[in-house]
């Protein structure tokens, strides 16, 4: 391999290695996209359980949860 071989040889095993990196980034970045969404999603659920609790303490207190 001459010279121009070996240096196109290493553009391209360092163009796959960026990509590749690029790549891991990229997964890094959905995984904690969706770790976010299902984390704001429980807190949604929680948030309505704990109104749904406030309203039926309040008809309990007034008498229409009858």
């Amino acid at each position: 391999m001459d010279n121009s071989q070996s240096l196109s040889y290493q553009a391209g095993q360092a163009k796959g290695q960026a990509q590749e990196k690029g790549n891991q980034m990229m997964d890094r970045a959905a995984n904690a996209a969706q770790s976010a969404r299902e984390t704001i999603q429980e807190a949604g659920q929680q948030m309505q359980a704990k109104a749904q609790e406030a309203t039926n303490a309040v008809k309990n207190a007034t008498g229409l949860n009858k």
